[in-house]
Formats: C-alpha cells, sequence, structure tokens
C-alpha cells in the first residue's frame, strides 16, 4: 500500500514538471514568435554637412603703441576694456621744455617774415632811386650831347646811375636771404611741432583698449608700448582642423561659432584664410574664420568651437553610427525591415554628419527600412512592428 502512494507521489511530481516545462515552452515560443517594436529611419531633408574646429578668438589688427620720445607720463584718457574712436588722445607726456622750442621756432618765422618785408621795402626804395637817378642820367647824356653840359656832370650822373643799380641789386640779394632765412625758419619749426606732436599719443584707428601698461608719472622710453589696441572689426577665430578631414575646406565658406563664454549663442561668419603650414605636432590645419556678429563679446584667447559647412545633402537617409556594426571605410552593416520582417544588410555609406550620422547611400532593397536603435532579441526573419512615436 506504502509504495503504490510513492509511486503516485512521483507520477504526480512527473506529471507537475511537464506540465512547467510545456507552459515555458508555451511561453518561450510566443516570446520568440511575437513581432517586436523597432524604430527606423526616415529621409530627411536639407542636411548640412560640416567639419568640427576648436580654437580661441584673436583680432587681425593688433596694435602695440608708445611714444616716439622719452619723458614723463603727465595725462592718461584709455584704461582694459575701453572702446576709444579713431583720433583719440591717449596719453601725453610732459612737453613744457618741447613747447618753449616750439615757440622759440614761431617767434624766428616771425622774425624772418619781418625781415623779408624790410628787404621788400628795402628794394623797393632802391628801385624807386635807380628810376629817378636813370632820369638825371638820360636828361644829362642828351645835355651833353646838345653841348650844354659838360663831361663831368655827364660823368657823374652815370656814376651815380650805376652806383643806384647796385644798390637795387643788392637789396634784391638781401630780400632772397631773407627768405631763404625764412624758409629754414619754418622747416625748423616744423621739426619741433613734429617733435612736440610726439608727446601726444592718439589711436590710428577706431580700437578696443587690450592693456595698459604704464601709469601717471612713470618714465618711458622711446618704442616702449603703452597700450595694446585691436580693431574689433577685424575679430576672427583660429580654429584647428584635423587633417583627415580638413581636405574639404575652401576659403568663403559658411561657418557657426560658438564662444565658451556663451554656449547658448551661436555666431557667424566665414572661412577668411587657410593657413599653409599645418600643425605638425598635432595633425592639424590651421583656419582664419571671421566672426561676422560677435565684435561686442569678443575677449582675446577665449576658447571657441567652430563649425565649416562643407556640403549639403538635398535629401538623404541618415543612421546613427551606433546602428551600424562592422563599420570599414564606407562600408558596414545594419538591421532592416523587409516586408514586415527582419534583415541584415551590407550597405555602402556617402557623408558624415558632425553629430555622428551616417547617410547610406546603396545596399538596400526597395521598400526597406533601417533600424536606427539596435536592441536584443534581434534576427533575422522575425516578425516587427514600426513604432510610430519613435520613427524617426
Amino acid at each position: 500500500m506504502m509504495r503504490q502512494s510513492v509511486v503516485r507521489q512521483y507520477l504526480r511530481l512527473g506529471l507537475s514538471i511537464l506540465a512547467a516545462v510545456a507552459i515555458a515552452g508555451a511561453v518561450g515560443a510566443f516570446l520568440w514568435l511575437r513581432p517586436i517594436e523597432v524604430t527606423v529611419a526616415n529621409q530627411v531633408s536639407d542636411v548640412p554637412i560640416e567639419i568640427f574646429g576648436l580654437g580661441t578668438t584673436e583680432a587681425k589688427v593688433v596694435s602695440r603703441v608708445g611714444f616716439e620720445a622719452p619723458g614723463t607720463i603727465m595725462q592718461l584718457n584709455a584704461d582694459q576694456g575701453d572702446r576709444i574712436p579713431k583720433g583719440t588722445l591717449l596719453a601725453r607726456l610732459d612737453s613744457r621744455e618741447q613747447e618753449a622750442k616750439v615757440t622759440q621756432a614761431r617767434a624766428s618765422v616771425s622774425q624772418a617774415e619781418a625781415a623779408i618785408r624790410q628787404a621788400d621795402a628795402t628794394v623797393e626804395r632802391a628801385r624807386a632811386n635807380l628810376w629817378q637817378k636813370a632820369q638825371i642820367n638820360d636828361r644829362r647824356q642828351d645835355l651833353l650831347k646838345k653841348g650844354a653840359t659838360s663831361q663831368e656832370a655827364a660823368d657823374e650822373a652815370k656814376a651815380v646811375y650805376e652806383i643806384a643799380a647796385a644798390d637795387l641789386a643788392q637789396a634784391q640779394g638781401a630780400a632772397e636771404v631773407a627768405r631763404a632765412n625764412l624758409q629754414q625758419a619754418r622747416a625748423l619749426l616744423a621739426a619741433e611741432e613734429a617733435r612736440l606732436a610726439k608727446y601726444s599719443l592718439f589711436t590710428p584707428f577706431d580700437a578696443a583698449v587690450i592693456t595698459r601698461s604704464r601709469e601717471l608719472g612713470a618714465m618711458v622710453n622711446p618704442g616702449e608700448a603703452i597700450f595694446t589696441l585691436i580693431d574689433p572689426a577685424t575679430t576672427w577665430v583660429l580654429a584647428y582642423v584635423d587633417e583627415a578631414k580638413a581636405g574639404r575646406i575652401r576659403v568663403g565658406q559658411g561657418a557657426k561659432i560658438t564662444l565658451r563664454s556663451l554656449p547658448n549663442q551661436q555666431f557667424h561668419g566665414r572661412v577668411a584664410r587657410i593657413q599653409i603650414e599645418s600643425d605638425r605636432v598635432n595633425e592639424e590645419w590651421r583656419i582664419e574664420v571671421t566672426c561676422d556678429d560677435c565684435n561686442d563679446g569678443i575677449h582675446l584667447g577665449e576658447q571657441a568651437e567652430v563649425l565649416i559647412a562643407v556640403a549639403q545633402l538635398n535629401r538623404a537617409l541618415l543612421v546613427p553610427q551606433a546602428a551600424i556594426s562592422g563599420l570599414q571605410g564606407n562600408h558596414g552593416l545594419v538591421w532592416t525591415v523587409e516586408e514586415g520582417q527582419l534583415a541584415r544588410r551590407a550597405v555602402m555609406l556617402g557623408q558624415r554628419t558632425v553629430d555622428g550620422h551616417w547617410e547610406v547611400v546603396g545596399g538596400m532593397p526597395t521598400g526597406a527600412m533601417v533600424v536606427v536603435a539596435p536592441q536584443s532579441g534581434l534576427r533575422e526573419g522575425r516578425a516587427v512592428k514600426i513604432s510610430e512615436e519613435g520613427r524617426q
């Protein structure tokens, strides 16, 4: 009796195990055969192909200005960060000694001008005297021919005439010397005024002051930089681009610029120059990009990111790189949806976007769609359900 009871227990246990296995097999078959939900890529329009570069903000026009004369700074009108219009007085040296020299030179010019007026008056007087003596000499010579005067009187009139002519020539010579003295005085005045101008420092263009290296009362030497100025209208970004990606960059291509201090604001510019020499250590091209609308917020040396547009796809099928396996060159494997079932395809790839998406250009049957988010459970031939909410 006990033996039959044990047999019945084992029989029930076996039946339970078989039932559990059957249920597990049914659930497994259901899970294996049920359609899996996937996300697929759609065609997109107007896709920019951009190349990334990292660099710093610079200015094309940078001037370090100072005085051409030695002296003591007596006036400073600008400081770091100021915007100064062209022709504004930046600083001035103590120029009292040089101003006195200019005053003395101006007095010399006035004296030379007065000497010319005096010499001209002497010339006019000598010319009038010569005319009078010429008239007397002519009359004496006529009287001599008529025998109405003596030879001595005629000779005396002639001698007086010749003396008057010599006096006129002497007066004219003195006038020329006076004019030469005036030219010399004016030249000396111009030289002294030029020296005086070197005691004042003006902005050569509409400028922003980057640094000021001296304060009031400081002694400076000729050529010593007092201010560093930039022309804000010539700001640009020096970007470094990987040589492997830089070959398609051309002068004139548009660019987007993001400054580190303004990460949520995008500025615009164009490729202005491609430097001939690459960075040999980092194997990068140096690209100069203008910044058309970031003049007011520029800080020299600030880090900047640059996206240079080298092409644009009018219509393209883009797939994230994470959805591509076995990527080699421009070939890779992707999962596709074909007639409601999964398939594995080797596809040809074209352009790559800066955010890591590849353009699929070949290897896709008509009507096939690419799965963009690979997941577990993918196998060839399995039925799929396309997620409308996640469709891309």
